[in-house]
């Protein structure tokens, strides 16, 4: 891909004491792409997202943003330079409006000057809820939650969306129009990059795929090419060699 990239991962490192949960990690995310990372449980996915995020430190190793080294700011330095995160499991204002959820998501975020009003109707209409605006957030289903979810980080006027696992246990209806939110998203102009167990789901939406194993990056590429890389089948179904002993 010919984007520029808006994100660089250089080096990385994460260690919890005696544990080495990332290790020497470097990829770069083009601008205006959809790429998703995937391993088996404890790959290091979620540790990846904490440290791009500024929920952890990073042990050694660089992390740039719009070239700009952001590894170690703390998680508001990081939103205002515009990153947001959609959680698997949302936590709305339940009592809240969806409109109310986004609006909040609008009044924070990026730096810079807003219009709260345009930005919270841009987020629900991106994210594909607004018909349910006046619903109370305690009323959603799960698959309104997650879409709900995307449209409160899409309205902090991010430039890169970190999705963890929006597919995560919907059905295929409901798998199906958030892959469309997701392109829908990056049409939009912004970057998305999402953690994902949903494999249908990953070769559908991506353009590019990342595999942790071990907190080491074992494969990057296309979808199909990485769905056939001998070291990613091993991670995910083992190796006869394995089997045996």
């Amino acid at each position: 891909m010919s984007a520029a990239p808006i994100l660089q991962i250089e080096h990385l490192s994460k260690q919890f004491r005696g544990l080495q949960a990332m290790s020497d990690v470097s990829f770069t995310i083009p601008a205006v792409s959809i790429t998703s990372i995937i391993g088996p449980n404890g790959a290091g996915k979620s540790t990846l997202f904490n440290l791009i995020t500024g929920y952890l430190p990073p042990t050694a190793g660089g992390i740039r943003f719009q070239g700009q080294l952001i590894g170690g700011l703390p998680t508001n330095r990081i939103a205002e330079r515009g990153i947001a995160r959609a959680f698997q499991i949302a936590r709305p204002f339940r009592d809240l409006s969806v409109f109310e959820n986004v609006r909040i998501g609008a009044l924070f975020g990026k730096a810079g000057p807003r219009d709260v009003s345009a930005t919270t109707d841009r987020a629900l209409r991106l994210a594909a809820i607004a018909h349910l605006a006046a619903r109370p957030a305690s009323a959603l289903t799960v698959g309104q939650l997650r879409h709900l979810e995307v449209a409160r980080a899409i309205a902090t006027r991010a430039d890169l969306l970190l999705a963890d696992e929006p597919c995560a246990g919907l059905n295929p209806t409901e798998t199906a129009a958030m892959i469309e939110v997701l392109r829908e998203v990056r049409a939009s102009g912004v970057t998305v990059v999402l953690v994902e167990h949903d494999m249908p789901s990953v070769m559908e939406v991506s353009d590019r795929v990342l595999v942790l194993d071990a907190g080491r990056l074992i494969a990057d590429g296309l979808p199909q090419d990485v769905a056939q890389d001998e070291k990613v089948i091993a991670a995910y179904l083992g190796s006869p060699e394995a089997d045996d002993a």
